[in-house]
């Protein structure tokens, strides 16, 4: 049997942190449908907007989220694409546990 890789596991657990926040999973899913400002990001998640850019931040820095500057406005988009579909799968995973205990 191969021995865990003690580094893989650190920056998966330090991810996790990242995106166990609520406000920051609601953000993610918002980006997830296609990019997004930070003006459409508030409307969406009805988050103040020194919240939503302060999440932004935190995600842009552990490259969850990039950025692409149009004109006056910046647009986030997520790094993996899939990443929203990962997510649905940990809440199906997790919504059905608790539907059944």
């Amino acid at each position: 049997m191969e021995k865990v890789a003690s580094d893989k596991i650190e920056r998966l657990a330090k991810f996790l942190k990242i995106i166990s926040d609520c406000n920051r999973l609601k953000i993610i899913w918002v980006i997830g449908t296609g990019e997004q400002s930070v003006s459409e990001i508030i409307n969406q998640t009805g988050l103040a907007q020194t919240l939503v850019s302060f999440h932004l931040k935190v995600l842009r820095e552990s490259e969850v989220v990039k950025t692409e500057r149009k004109g006056a406005f910046i647009y986030y988009s997520l790094m993996n694409p899939n990443l929203v579909d990962i997510l649905s799968s940990f809440g199906e995973y997790t919504f059905n546990s608790t539907d059944e205990g």
